[in-house]
């Protein structure tokens, strides 16, 4: 995974479908490498404008259809996530998870696969000391503040290894967790998803998108990715065909890919024989049964 994070970052351009925005954010340079610590909220498109635009466009989603936010479609789009980020739809099985699978960001750990490197298991850490001061992961927030936007081990090694899957074992662990997905990753992406008029499978593209490149504003983040193809496909709040929109975003992921340094971050199987089959197949509703292939392996969800 390669995320670049930039937490609290202009975001003109994610509402500029709904607000006619025309200003252009500030863009880090274009440096895979680069990683910015933050501790803030991530970028939210209903803080943009004005109180009154906030309060319209907050009405306007909650109209909606639930989406990917209905629960059996949420526990669906966890196992799709899982079968990428951990080979196995047992998603719960890996809140003790952690290892350095070797991408340069570090230790890889929890559900979503938090990184020491990529700043959202700092977030996590700090949320959950703030709530459980006398946690087993407390004391190795000094040396996670260190070792952010770096892959070092520096002050954590087999110790920190042993603290995580100890704190694991803690049903409010494993709850704050699931918080700092839906805040960082999963409620970001539906909302944005529903601003642009996707339905629940593109709900889910954006989600995975969200996860394996993270909400930067950069080329190889999240919002990079959806210029690239905003340029070249009018969303459906646009007027566009929902398909080759994201037929567009997901070349536009895949280029992120390709690019990467080793050959497990360049495999695209995410996209090219699971995203790309169920829009093959006009599934925009993430109906079951769906089976697809990732790192060559076949996955089945029946209901």
């Amino acid at each position: 995974m390669t995320r670049i994070l930039l937490i609290g970052a202009p975001i003109a351009v994610a509402v500029s479908v709904w607000f006619g925005g025309d200003g252009e954010p500030q863009r880090p340079k274009d440096d895979p490498s680069l990683r910015i610590s933050r501790t803030a909220a991530a970028p939210d498109p209903l803080k943009a404008g004005t109180p009154e635009q906030q309060r319209e466009l907050e009405e306007r989603i909650d109209a909606l259809p639930p989406g990917l936010a209905d629960p059996a479609k949420k526990e669906i789009a966890a196992q799709l996530v899982a079968s990428a980020e951990n080979s196995t739809l047992h998603w719960r099985g890996r809140y003790g998870a952690i290892e350095d699978i070797g991408d340069g960001n570090g230790y890889t750990a929890g559900i979503i696969g938090f990184c020491s490197g990529t700043n959202d298991m700092l977030q996590l850490v700090e949320h959950f000391t703030e709530q459980h001061p006398d946690n087993p992961l407390a004391g190795y927030l000094p040396a996670l503040r260190e070792v952010d936007g770096s892959d070092s081990h520096e002050g954590l090694g087999a110790p920190f290894e042993a603290a995580w899957a100890k704190a694991a074992q803690d049903p409010a662990f494993r709850e704050a967790q699931d918080l700092m997905r839906d805040r960082i990753y999963f409620d970001p992406a539906v909302r944005l998803a529903k601003m642009d008029g996707l339905s629940t499978l593109g709900q889910f593209i954006y989600y995975d998108a969200m996860v394996l490149h993270g909400p930067g504003l950069g080329p190889q983040g999240f919002y990079g990715i959806r210029e690239a193809a905003m340029a070249a496909a009018d969303t459906a709040a646009e007027g566009g065909d929902e398909k080759a929109y994201l037929g567009a975003f997901l070349d536009a992921g895949r280029h992120v890919i390709s690019r990467q340094k080793t050959e497990q971050t360049r495999d695209s199987s995410r996209i090219d024989t699971a995203q790309r089959v169920f829009l093959r197949q006009g599934n925009m509703d993430l109906q079951t049964p769906l089976e697809w292939r990732v790192y060559g392996e076949t996955f089945r969800i029946d209901s």
